[in-house]
């Protein structure tokens, strides 16, 4: 969706944001690939944008990341310079060269705290959607750190995402439960139709 069709954007709503590679890049979830993308999710950290990543998944041809941003113009300023960070992280990997992901990222406000709950629910435990063998914590995704799991501890190193600062992603979709690490998320989550952002 370009920039001039985004409507406007809620500060206190979290944002599912998914970005799909273009044919030909390969698969993202392939250790040393995505290494490198975790470390520029990591650097964006310390990005001026003011948008601010607290959870991501590396699915094989996308990305599913949930992010905070104070206005439109810090989504949409934050989006395109986290999106040209992964690129050039993708293509210095794979030594190759030209567009990575396509124009257009899918983006959706999370508005109320059960479809938060649901949607980080979608994003951590997207690879049980793709293959009905996964076990456990993804190793592909911010899972490791987060602190909502129904019976696991985080990793006690500092996480590559930023911690929730609104209530929908800090505190409030905690009202509909902690998430087990065994839930299969359904194409709800995010408030799309099912199959839409898989």
């Amino acid at each position: 969706m370009s920039h001039a069709q985004r409507p406007f954007h809620d500060r206190a709503h979290p944002v599912h944001v998914t970005l799909r590679t273009v044919a030909g890049v390969g698969g993202l979830r392939r250790l040393f690939v995505a290494n490198e993308i975790g470390r520029a999710i990591r650097k964006a950290k310390r990005s001026p944008t003011g948008m601010r990543v607290i959870h991501f998944s590396i699915q094989s041809n996308h990305l599913h990341l949930i992010v905070e941003a104070k206005d439109r113009e810090v989504l949409a300023t934050g989006m395109q310079g986290l999106a040209i960070r992964v690129a050039k992280a993708i293509n210095g990997t794979l030594d190759r060269h030209g567009r990575v992901f396509a124009d257009r990222y899918h983006a959706h406000a999370l508005a109320t705290p059960r479809e938060v709950r649901h949607c980080i629910a979608y994003v951590l435990l997207n690879h049980r959607r793709h293959d009905e063998r996964a076990r456990g914590i993804d190793l592909f995704s911010s899972g490791r750190w987060f602190e909502g799991w129904r019976s696991i501890a985080p990793l006690a190193s500092e996480p590559p995402v930023s911690a929730a600062k609104m209530w929908l992603g800090a505190r409030g979709w905690r009202r509909h439960g902690l998430i087990a690490p065994t839930e299969r998320p359904g194409g709800e989550a995010s408030g799309a139709k099912p199959g839409a952002m898989a």
